[in-house]
């Protein structure tokens, strides 16, 4: 493995600039001492003055970032970001972002999230996430970008029993139309990478949690919950497992395959990202209950549609060309969003 112009810097588009991960690897970028081009739609599908709190932590005005301007003016600057509030799927808008800015590499991490909210509103799924992704690869291939990472999904392997899941496994059978938009993302890529020669490299998350995470995933809802003196809604009567993996360890992942050359390097990758270490829904909520100091009030649920029963990533493939190792022990990293989380929200 070595560095790509490692003491070079570059400027790399961040999709889904707001967003848990986006705001972390945007953070991480900007400490390296690369200009990222953040852009984000900005939607409600949760509170989106956590994602104007995550701007403002990277030096993005609130105002000037809630504005609906043209990629050309709508940019706010801090000291070596600009930010772009902007659908992915605008296909006229995007293209002139890419020629006012001369972009190195993309990280697309903009998509519309949640298994269970696709059983709600299927078509922002296809507006986002495959519209919105064509148009990446559309402006990748005509801006003679060289590296695109994205992010895929745990959700591809669907109700596998096949442990810990493998990048070669087959994929065919998702459970959710998000899977499905997932799994779509990496044909998509797959055909463009043979068709135009750029770099595609498909990241599948496994259960991402930490510091600024979203309020709709399990470790901001059962702390939420907790605190609040609300019933935890335990699915599948906690007859679950999942590969929860820190937010630190993530964007490691995520700034190896970025910035660095493998010497396994092919024009299309696909890893798995997680912490190889899943740990049962329940012993999950007692590590939040030791770090709030406070039992939770159990509420037994059946299975939800579209939810699988556990998720274990194999990483040995991300391991081996990009010496990925992740570290955060997961008592450590709820302990981390615990402290935050009080913080934030002052309780």
């Amino acid at each position: 493995m070595s560095l790509e112009n490692n003491n070079t810097s570059k400027t790399i588009l961040v999709t889904g600039a707001a967003g848990f991960i986006g705001f972390h690897l945007s953070q991480s970028l900007l400490a390296l001492g690369h200009k990222v081009i953040g852009i984000d739609n900005l939607n409600d599908y949760y509170d989106v003055n956590l994602k104007l709190a995550r701007l403002t932590e990277l030096g993005i005005d609130q105002a000037e970032a809630s504005q609906d301007l043209n990629a050309s003016s709508s940019t706010t600057y801090g000291d070596q970001m600009i930010f772009v509030k902007m659908d992915l799927e605008d296909r006229n808008a995007l293209p002139k972002l890419f020629e006012v800015h001369q972009i190195d590499s993309v990280c697309n991490l903009a998509a519309q999230a949640g298994v269970r909210y696709s059983l709600e509103n299927p078509e922002a799924y296809a507006d986002s996430n495959l519209t919105g992704f064509l148009n990446i690869l559309e402006c990748c291939r005509n801006f003679k970008i060289k590296k695109l990472v994205y992010a895929s999904s745990s959700s591809v392997y669907g109700n596998s029993d096949a442990v810990p899941f493998e990048e070669t496994a087959n994929v065919d059978h998702p459970v959710s139309l998000y899977a499905a938009t997932k799994k779509a993302n990496e044909l998509m890529a797959h055909a463009y990478c043979h068709l135009y020669g750029f770099e595609c490299i498909g990241l599948r998350f496994f259960t991402v949690y930490g510091p600024w995470g979203r309020p709709d995933m399990a470790m901001f809802l059962f702390t939420d919950a907790i605190i609040n003196n609300q019933p935890v809604k335990v699915f599948n009567n906690g007859n679950l497992s999942r590969d929860f993996t820190y937010i630190d360890d993530i964007v490691a992942g995520i700034l190896a395959t970025l910035l660095e050359t493998s010497e396994n390097a092919s024009p299309y990758k696909l890893y798995n990202i997680g912490n190889s270490q899943p740990v049962q829904l329940l012993e999950y909520i007692e590590a939040i209950e030791t770090a709030l100091d406070k039992k939770a009030l159990k509420e037994m649920m059946p299975m939800q549609p579209g939810d699988v029963k556990q998720t274990y990533a194999n990483v040995s493939l991300l391991k081996k060309d990009f010496n990925y190792q992740p570290k955060t022990e997961v008592k450590e990293g709820i302990a981390a969003f615990v402290k935050w989380y009080r913080e934030f929200y002052k309780k």
